[in-house]
């Protein structure tokens, strides 16, 4: 605005100034001898000079242009996502967390009586747990269920080479969210602009992190807006964003217990037409460990396999059809394995179950030869109950198992392949975890962080010595019972899959032979 008045103001001077000049010192000129040609030229001149100024006015330097747009940009993007129909009718299982959020809902609807108390809104919450859990989804829910304009970001989108675009980019936010109050903000994957500072940065990200704890903290009371942020890594964010002020409330989310699934799955199932067979709560069983975007997939899944196979109703094949595709990966149609792969394969796949079925970690629900992915061979199995404590046994017993495979190729071919690589990597991580943050091996009751590298000889061998041992027991568990892993790996190359009930009715063939681990 103060360019154009500047510039409104220069053109009469200077047309007076070329007066001045003119009657000064060529006053003995004249005008009228001015051909056409001449004045066509200071006529293009002119009109030259007006179209360049015009281009400048248009199009400033890059940072100040991206800088210039951004409440546009956020105007836009608000009214894409302005108020969500979404409500805790729709967030199935969670029932704690929708409980905690209550209040809050409250206060944003009843605000008058909490104020009349003293009691102040809550400036921000956070939600930290695994991805696929709900975060998102939640959020939305509460503005949903307090009529709030819902303004969506993402953290990478803070984040630019400019210094200072990003803290544009929060306060741009933070205007609109008080304009429209009743606001909530929601900053999905905050630990792209939120992770600790360090005494010696001070680039772009730390300018937009400061700007976002000045707006959280510095914004007006009167003004009814929340903070939502939505990490996976809770460990990364600055201590400055997460004490009382500014992240008041934090909120884990985790993966749903059996309850909670069967919840899920009846939201995702409610327009589908399933077949009176099929019984949620048995799924929600078998899908232990599954998160709410999985248990979503799952019932996708079951209905793309129906209209394949060409039914009008979703049976419980087409379910475990979509287990086995999320867990597991694609079907190969058409593999090329060569027989002697395959054998070594249907025996790593017994040992797996052997062991599993003998010492009882978990339940077995399908053994398959068939190559899903980047496995040539795979056994389905989850607990019958929803665990949260582990004794020390129960993780040696769970090495145990997945070294089943690598010791049934020994015993049987005297040889071992690659096909034990994730095995051996899930082992060593369990045996990890045991030296260093459960404190149950020989190093003592202590948690080991990763900077003691001091003692890094020490856990790296007593991670081994876990190992060998498991080994050890798994190798002889197998020898006592060979004949059983036999006639698996026979069923396996016969049938190419087994089910849990075909794998107890082989254990019943052979009880009296039976040798449980010591």
């Amino acid at each position: 605005m103060k360019k154009k008045i500047v510039f409104a103001l220069f053109i009469p001077s200077l047309v007076l100034s070329s007066i001045l000049v003119y009657s000064k010192y060529l006053n003995n000129i004249s005008f009228m001898s001015f051909t056409m040609t001449d004045s066509i030229l200071v006529w293009l001149i002119t009109l030259g000079l007006f179209v360049y100024y015009l281009k400048l006015e248009q199009k400033p330097q890059l940072v100040p242009a991206a800088m210039s747009n951004e409440k546009k940009k956020c105007e836009e993007k608000s009214k894409d996502n302005n108020k969500p129909d979404v409500s805790f009718r729709d967030v199935a299982g969670l029932d704690e967390v929708k409980e905690e959020l209550q209040e809050t809902i409250d206060f944003i609807n009843h605000s008058e009586k909490y104020l009349k108390m003293g009691a102040k809104i809550p400036r921000g919450i956070l939600f930290h747990g695994p991805p696929g859990t709900g975060k998102t989804l939640l959020a939305k829910a509460v503005a949903g269920e307090t009529n709030s304009n819902f303004l969506y970001a993402s953290g990478s989108e803070f984040v630019e080479k400019y210094v200072g675009v990003g803290a544009k980019r929060v306060r741009t936010l933070f205007e609109k969210a008080k304009k429209d109050a009743p606001s909530i903000i929601f900053i999905d994957e905050i630990d792209a602009i939120g992770t600790k500072r360090n005494i010696e940065s001070n680039n772009e990200k730390d300018q937009t992190l400061n700007q976002l704890l000045v707006e959280m903290d510095g914004f007006n009371r009167s003004n009814t807006v929340i903070v939502i942020g939505a990490t996976n890594r809770l460990d990364l964010l600055d201590e400055a964003l997460l004490r009382p002020g500014r992240f008041d409330r934090h909120i884990h989310i985790g993966n749903p217990n059996v309850h909670s699934r069967e919840e899920i799955l009846k939201v995702h199932t409610k327009d589908k037409p399933l077949d009176p067979s099929v019984d949620i709560k048995k799924i929600a069983k078998k899908t232990h460990g599954f998160s709410g975007a999985q248990l979503a997939n799952i019932a996708n899944e079951a209905a793309i396999f129906a209209v394949r196979n060409n039914k009008h109703l979703i049976d419980i094949t087409h379910f475990e059809a979509a287990i086995e595709r999320v867990v597991a990966g694609l079907e190969i149609k058409h593999p090329s394995v060569l027989l002697k792969e395959k054998n070594m394969v249907a025996h790593h796949e017994a040992g797996h179950a052997l062991i599993g079925n003998i010492l009882k970690i978990n339940m077995i629900q399908k053994i398959s030869i068939v190559p899903r992915g980047q496995a040539l061979g795979y056994v389905l199995n989850f607990p019958d109950e929803d665990r949260y404590l582990f004794t020390k046994n129960e993780l040696l017993n769970k090495i145990k198992v997945l070294l089943g495979g690598r010791v049934a190729e020994q015993i049987i071919f005297n040889e071992i392949t690659t096909g034990a690589s994730n095995d051996l990597e899930k082992a060593t991580e369990i045996a990890k975890q045991m030296v260093c943050k459960y404190g149950m091996s020989s190093l003592g009751n202590v948690v080991i962080k990763e900077n003691y590298r001091f003692k890094y000889n020490k856990i790296e061998n007593e991670i081994k010595r876990i190992i060998e041992e498991c080994y050890d027991d798994t190798m002889k568990i197998i020898e006592e019972n060979k004949i059983i892993l036999e006639d698996i790996a026979e069923h396996l190359l016969e049938k190419e899959s087994i089910s849990g009930e075909e794998l107890d009715s082989i254990f019943n063939k052979h009880k009296y032979q039976l040798k449980n681990a010591t």
